[in-house]
């Protein structure tokens, strides 16, 4: 599999780093351990399209977020993530 960072071009996976589901939100201070629970512990596992957050270790050292087919891995869309560091140059 093959990711086109928008910041350095067409890349082999290996210099890349997957982290997870791009879609689960930090509960707030003072949540419920149960909503604590659920942040931390419990993931779907989704058959097609997903939007995953990556890292790009081997190149630019931004966080990316990947929408990707995972019964194919085919990629539809790279993004820079919320707050990536290198999604601020030239900003």
């Amino acid at each position: 599999m093959r990711i086109v960072c928008p910041f350095c071009g067409e890349r082999e996976l290996g210099e890349f780093t997957y982290l997870g589901d791009a879609k689960p939100v930090r509960p707030a201070a003072g949540a419920s351990e149960d909503d604590v629970f659920d942040y931390v512990y419990l993931r779907d596992n989704i058959a097609g399209e997903t939007t995953e957050h990556w890292y790009h270790g081997g190149g630019c050292r931004a966080w990316l977020k990947i929408t990707r087919n995972t019964l194919t891995h085919e990629i539809s869309s790279v993004e820079p993530a919320a707050g990536a560091g290198a999604a601020k140059v030239g900003a």
